[in-house]
Formats: structure tokens, C-alpha cells, sequence
């Protein structure tokens, strides 16, 4: 079994090879827009099947590997940040609040297609300004959706409280992807 990971994401290489996989990754040119009235909770699904879809087809020993992650407030997605003011607003917006990060992941062979998503709930302490600063200075979270890494300084020195898988907040829920896999 040849497993292809359609990701950039540097988590997502580093959880996927500590779960002792051995992988190639690849590209996929996918033009990532949600429909107008889709639940916030089915929209991480929604795209990594999305990007499975989009990719070539596949060959009878390959499994393609998708995954999308989606940071959610009071009913809105924050994404990707668009630049420093973007992302600085995102996280005014989530400073001493409960949020959700949904991460979706689909897992393609030739002749099966399985999608799950995990959710996993953050709370944050408040967040000052000058840490919010401080944070996009030094981590640029610019690649995030929510702009912020659960694993660099924000994350350990700002969530208060986690109800959920550390790695999906990461983004990728490692004990499905396992799963999965294995059944294969």
C-alpha cells in the first residue's frame, strides 16, 4: 500500500510519520469555496473530500490521504488570516472565549472513500494585546486557520481548557486517520 499525503501542512507530515507511517506527499490544485449555506460542521468534510475529488485517479495500491481544518466562533469560520491586521482581529476574537476547530480527513483508494470529522473544543484565557503582538511577531501564524498553532507559544501559554483530541486542533485527528488506515 503506497499512501500519498495531499498536504503542505508540516504538522500534518510530522503527526502522519510519528503514527509510523511511510508516505509520499503530493499536491493537489483545488479551489477551496464552501456552498453559501453549508454547516460550520460539516465544512472541513465538505473540503477534504473537495481535494480528494480534485486529485487524479488514484491506482489499485495507492490511498490518498486529505485533511482540512476549520477554526469556528459564535457561528463564523475564521480562516487563514489574509495579512497581520486579519490575523491580529482573529485572535481579539477568540482572546478568553470557547471556540471549535473542526478537522476533516478523507482517506481515497481506488474504489472507497471513507470522510470523517473530529471535533475538539479550546478555551482561551484573555489575551492582551501586547501577547497578540508578541505572538504574530514571533510565530506568524499566517498559514492557520484561526491564526494560531495549538502547538507553539499561544497554545501553551494562552488555552485554558481543551474538550477533545490535541492532534485535530493540530490538524489532523491521528487516532481516526489510524483507524482507518488499518482497516484498509
Amino acid at each position: 500500500m503506497k499512501i500519498l499525503l495531499a498536504s503542505q501542512s508540516p504538522r500534518r507530515k510530522e503527526l502522519l510519520s510519528s503514527l509510523g507511517f511511510d508516505f509520499e506527499v503530493v499536491k493537489i490544485d483545488c479551489e477551496e469555496i464552501l456552498p453559501k449555506n453549508i454547516e460550520i460542521e460539516n465544512s472541513a468534510a465538505y473540503l477534504s473530500e473537495l481535494k480528494a475529488d480534485a486529485f487524479r485517479k488514484l491506482e489499485s495500491d495507492e490511498v490518498l490521504i486529505t485533511a482540512d481544518t476549520i477554526v469556528a466562533i459564535d457561528e463564523h469560520i475564521l480562516g487563514k488570516p489574509k495579512d497581520e491586521a486579519d490575523a491580529k482581529n482573529m485572535l481579539q476574537k477568540l482572546s478568553g472565549k470557547t471556540h471549535q476547530v473542526f478537522t476533516g480527513i478523507t482517506i481515497k483508494t481506488l474504489d472507497k472513500t471513507v470522510t470523517e470529522t473530529d471535533v475538539a473544543d479550546v478555551e482561551f484565557d484573555e489575551i492582551s494585546e501586547n501577547e497578540i503582538d508578541f505572538y504574530l511577531k514571533n510565530y506568524k501564524p499566517f498559514d492557520k486557520a484561526g491564526s494560531y498553532g495549538i502547538q507553539e507559544w499561544l497554545g501553551m501559554a494562552k488555552i485554558k481548557k481543551l474538550n477533545g483530541s490535541f492532534y485535530t486542533i493540530m490538524g489532523l485527528p491521528t487516532h481516526l486517520v489510524y483507524k482507518i488506515l488499518n482497516e484498509i
